[in-house]
């Protein structure tokens, strides 16, 4: 028998300065923790939601002295909740955060996973205002991870990020030796659903825009160290380029030499071996340029010094 609560009536809610830009979705969401996410677009689609007294979409952003009905929804009694967990931070200040994420952890909850990091930290800080995602990593990728403390720094991050003003590199172990030290990639790519339902990109003529810049730092008999830059922000976007240059990123699931991870599983690499070791940008709220750094762990460090 399903435990579920019995559903509350409506509610009004005013929208402060925190959640000022916020996606109406994205606000629902975090208000109704428990309701699944199809119920919640459900409602939004059929106009029980409401503000200021009109419908709106999914996409709509929200505005400080917005008044949002909230309608009666039922909550299930049995919901779990994220566990706090702290992890390295490399920059803190009162309006964003960085943190060094570790590999296999996911950023946010989806996909099979309850909760990623960012449900940990706002179980963490129960205190804080707000904290959201400023951009995502893969649940495999480690390193460097930007979350707003304030709405107008999330709005300026993802400005920046948007308009390419965000200077983001990594730290590859891939197949083979790039025959030249220093190249560009630039092959279109196109997002896709599996028929198991997986999101795939490949690259295709006439895909969105992609730009990779790569530096061949070392290279041994099998493999290579790589340094990577993202000019462009596409999903996948260094994975799938770099497998289709014929230099696929060790450990990689999708797109990777699945042979060659089977046989490297056998020494210890588990995982993909993309760390996000560099961001640099201009402060949102001060103004001064920041460049942070977050070290090699120690699988891909290890891995490296035996090439």
């Amino acid at each position: 028998m399903n435990d579920l609560n019995k559903a509350p009536a409506v509610t009004w809610v005013e929208v402060g300065e925190e959640s000022a830009e916020q996606r109406i979705d994205n606000f629902l969401l975090r208000r109704l923790k428990g309701v699944p996410k199809s119920h919640v677009y459900r409602v939004l689609r059929s106009g029980q939601v409401r503000v200021n007294s009109g419908r709106v979409g999914p996409d709509y952003r929200l505005k400080p002295g917005d008044r949002v009905r909230v309608p009666p929804v039922r909550v299930s009694s049995t919901v779990k909740t994220a566990r706090p967990a702290e992890f390295p931070v490399v920059h803190e200040d009162a309006s964003i955060l960085v943190v060094d994420k570790p590999a296999g952890v996911a950023v946010h909850g989806g996909s099979g996973v309850s909760f990623g990091v960012i449900e940990s930290l706002r179980a963490a800080r129960p205190q804080a205002k707000l904290l959201e995602l400023a951009h995502r990593l893969d649940r495999d990728t480690s390193g460097l991870l930007m979350i707003a403390k304030k709405r107008g720094a999330l709005v300026e991050l993802h400005r920046m990020l948007r308009e390419g003003e965000v200077d983001k590199r990594y730290v590859a172990i891939v197949k083979g030796a790039p025959a030249k030290a220093a190249f560009e990639l630039d092959e279109t790519l196109h997002k896709h659903v599996t028929a198991t339902g997986e999101r795939r990109v490949s690259v295709k003529e006439g895909g969105m825009t992609a730009r990779t810049r790569v530096e061949r730092v070392k290279s041994g008999k099998e493999f290579s160290l790589l340094n990577v830059r993202l000019l462009t922000g596409r999903t996948h976007q260094i994975r799938v380029h770099l497998a289709h240059a014929g230099h696929p990123i060790l450990g990689d699931d999708k797109y990777g030499d699945f042979a060659l991870n089977r046989e490297l599983a056998k020494r210890g690499v588990r995982r993909l071996f993309l760390h996000a070791a560099q961001l640099a940008f201009v402060h949102p709220s001060d103004g001064q340029r920041l460049r942070l750094e977050a070290p090699l762990p120690a699988d891909m460090a290890t891995f490296a010094g035996a090439l």
